[in-house]
C-alpha cells in the first residue's frame, strides 16, 4: 500500500496512491470507506487493507470524481506524530570518505526536528543568513511500533511501518564553519522545511528487500548521487537492535539512513529529485531568501547565546 497527506479542503488528508499510467491517482480515504482511519499508520493495521486498496484501484480506474492526478494535488509530509527524527550521519562508505571521515564503528547520528519537514512539491526558502545549502538523498525507515532492546533473535522487519524518502538538506557553511570551531552543527540540519519528505509511505510488502534499492539524486536534471543501499555501513536491522539499545523508539519515529557519496550544492531556483527504487522520486525547488541577515550579522557569530 502506498499512503501519502494531501491538502484538501483546508485539511490534511490521508490519501492512497493507486498506479495510474506512469504515475499515480491520489485517491483520498473517506471515499473509499468513510469509517477509514485517517492516520497512515493506523491503516496499515487493519486487517482489510488490502480491500481498501482494492477498491481504491477502481475508483482510481475509473476516474471518479474525487480523486486527482499526482500534479493536481499539494502533498503535506508522508509522515506525522513522531516523537523523533533520528538522522544517520557517515552510514555510507564513501560519503565518510568524501569528508574525509574515518567509516564510524557504530551509528552516528543527529536530531532534526518537525520544523524541518516539507512535503513532495514544496518550495524551499533558504533564509538570508545561509547562502549555501546542499542536497542529501536518503531512504527514511518509520517506526511501526514501541522498541526498547530489539534483541538478536527478535525479527526487525516487524518492528516497521513503512518507508519513505527524504532530502535532508543542510546549511553547508554553517556546518563547515562549526565544524572547524569544533561546535555542534545541529543548526545547519535544523532550518525550517530542510528535511522535505515523501511524497508516499509505502508498506513494507511493497519493499521486500530495503537494502537492494537503487538511490540517485538529480539537481536541474544532472546526476549528482547515485548508489545503492547495500552500500550501508549499517543496514535496517542493525540500526533498529543498536538504536533501540540506547533510546526507545517510538511508533511514528522517522530514521533517516544517511546520504552516499556525491553530496553538494543546490542553486537559486534549483529542483533537486530524489529516486529511491519503488520507494518514490522526491521532488522540491529551492528559493534562496534576499534580506537582513536576522541574528548573525551582530548574534550568534559576535559569541552571544
Amino acid at each position: 500500500m502506498r499512503l501519502c497527506y494531501i491538502h484538501l479542503a483546508g485539511e490534511q488528508r490521508l490519501a492512497i496512491g493507486c498506479p495510474d499510467g506512469a504515475g499515480y491517482r491520489v485517491v483520498p480515504v473517506e471515499l473509499v470507506d468513510p469509517s477509514a482511519p485517517r492516520d497512515a499508520l493506523d491503516l496499515l493495521e487493519r486487517a482489510d487493507r488490502a480491500e481498501l486498496a482494492a477498491k481504491a484501484a477502481e475508483l482510481a480506474a475509473a476516474r471518479a470524481e474525487g480523486t486527482f492526478a499526482e500534479e493536481e494535488v499539494t502533498f503535506a509530509p508522508a509522515v506525522r506524530g513522531m516523537s523523533k527524527i533520528v538522522c544517520l550521519a557517515l552510514n555510507y562508505r564513501a560519503h565518510a570518505e568524501e569528508g574525509g571521515f574515518t567509516p564510524p564503528e557504530r551509528p552516528v547520528i543527529f536530531l532534526k526536528g518537525p520544523n524541518t519537514l516539507a512535503g513532495h512539491g514544496a518550495e524551499i526558502s533558504v533564509p538570508p543568513a545561509t547562502r549555501r545549502i546542499d542536497h542529501e538523498g536518503e531512504l527514511v525507515v518509520v517506526v511501526g511500533r514501541r522498541i526498547r532492546n530489539l534483541g538478536a533473535g527478535e525479527d526487525w522487519r516487524t518492528a516497521v511501518a513503512g518507508y519513505s524518502v527524504m532530502n535532508d538538506l543542510t546549511a553547508r557553511d554553517f556546518q563547515l564553519a562549526d565544524i572547524e570551531a569544533r561546535h555542534p552543527w545541529d543548526l545547519s540540519k535544523s532550518i525550517d522545511g530542510y528535511g522535505p519528505v515523501g511524497p508516499w509511505l509505502v508498506s513494507p510488502d511493497e519493499v521486500p528487500d530495503p537494502q537492494d534499492l537503487e538511490l540517485e539524486v538529480r539537481v536541474d536534471g544532472e546526476i549528482r548521487q547515485r548508489s545503492s543501499t547495500s552500500k550501508m555501513i549499517f543496514g535496517m536491522g542493525e540500526l533498529l537492535r543498536r538504536l533501540s539499545a540506547l533510546m526507545t523508539l517510538e511508533r511514528g519515529d522517522v530514521i533517516a539512513t544517511g546520504t552516499p557519496d556525491g553530496i553538494g550544492p543546490v542553486p537559486d531556483g534549483g529542483t533537486v529529485e530524489v529516486r529511491i527504487g519503488t520507494v518514490g522520486t522526491l521532488r522540491n525547488r529551492v528559493r534562496f531568501e534576499h534580506g537582513f541577515e536576522h541574528g548573525f550579522e551582530h548574534g550568534f557569530e559576535h559569541g552571544e547565546s
